[in-house]
């Protein structure tokens, strides 16, 4: 077999093994994407520990327990606990007979979703406890296999989020290396990704936190029925440009005027307007330390293609193809424009 032969031979049976790998990989990109941005937003609180406990290894696996704790955990039991509430909640709505019908759905109820100050005892939080944790037990007998999944997701995106911090520069030396594009434009990709991840989950995702934090303690105080369930859909909601949360807790203003509640309303309006002042006032500042050079309005649509394509997690995924997609058009437009300068 000539030289050439053998090229062109290992080209395509690396091409083979490069699909071959990339199947492997598909199932489970999601939690390893979303490590790998929790890693680089996690980096310098690695250093920092580094220097204090002189391991990178044991400074990884501090921060990666705490995330564990702090954030995993609580997350996923607090989305197991609320699928019944979130199934009754839409039944109630879909089940009305009319819009007004609908907007009393939402402040009018017997599941115990809010409570009013008064009720902060200990009885009501055994009732609030037993109550989730009937519907977290119906739920995961429901969705046994999507649980597993999940379990599954979380033990990946826990291992290669440990792994990024420990070996990431390395990676990344290993890839650009072996990167077909100049040192250049693989910086800026990997600029790009770095701006998307902080962008979504810093700048956009904190935000939307803040913001469905203070609307559901608006729920709770008002008593609205299901609040939790709500806060989550405030939470997605403010996602959305210009109406943002006001597409939630506007509804269930209307509900409690509408239901007889009037000084409910007027504190449930008066705690909207907190939360709209929430987004003007965080969004700005945590721009400063993510900002993600895209319209709202095409990042918003970007997600909803990524959702629509991909599923839940394509609200990730659908930014970073879109952003990288202009960086990529704005590389070839400098380069066209520096062939262009070149003499001839």
């Amino acid at each position: 077999m000539t030289q050439s032969h053998e090229a062109v031979a290992l080209r395509w049976l690396v091409g083979i093994m490069a699909i071959a790998a990339f199947a492997v990989l598909v199932p489970f990109w999601a939690p390893v994407l979303l490590a790998a941005w929790a890693a680089l937003i996690a980096w310098p609180l690695q250093q920092r520990l580094t220097k204090g406990l002189h391991r990178r290894n044991i400074a990884a696996a501090v921060i990666a327990v705490l995330l564990a704790l702090a954030f995993l955990l609580p997350l996923a039991f607090v989305f197991i606990s609320l699928s019944g509430a979130a199934v009754a909640l839409a039944q109630s709505v879909a089940g009305s007979k009319s819009g007004i019908d609908a907007l009393k759905a939402l402040s009018q109820g017997t599941d115990g979703g809010g409570f009013q100050l008064r009720q902060l005892n200990v009885k009501y939080a055994l009732d609030l406890a037993r109550q989730y944790g009937a519907n977290a037990f119906g739920a995961a007998r429901t969705v046994f296999g999507a649980a597993t999944l999940v379990v599954v997701s979380l033990v990946v995106f826990s291992g290669s989020f440990f792994a990024f911090l420990v070996d990431g520069k390395r990676l990344t030396g290993w890839l650009v290396e072996r990167s077909p594009l100049s040192r250049g434009n693989h910086q800026r990709l990997a600029n790009v990704f770095a701006e998307v991840g902080r962008g979504l989950i810093v700048g956009v995702g904190l935000t939307a936190m803040a913001q469905a934090g203070v609307a559901t303690a608006g729920y709770l105080i008002t008593g609205v029925p299901r609040a939790l369930v709500l806060g989550v859909l405030t939470l997605f909601a403010s996602l959305i440009p210009s109406v943002g949360s006001g597409l939630v807790w506007v509804p269930v203003a209307a509900g409690l005027w509408l239901s007889g509640r009037t000084g409910a309303a007027i504190t449930m309006l008066i705690i909207g307007l907190v939360v709209s002042v929430t987004d003007n006032v965080i969004r700005p500042l945590l721009s400063r330390y993510a900002a993600l050079r895209m319209h709202g309005l095409l990042l918003f649509i970007a997600m909803l293609g990524g959702l629509v394509l991909f599923g839940g997690w394509g609200l990730l995924i659908g930014p970073l193809f879109v952003r990288s997609a202009i960086e990529g058009l704005d590389m070839l437009q400098e380069e066209r424009e520096r062939q262009q300068r070149a003499p001839d």
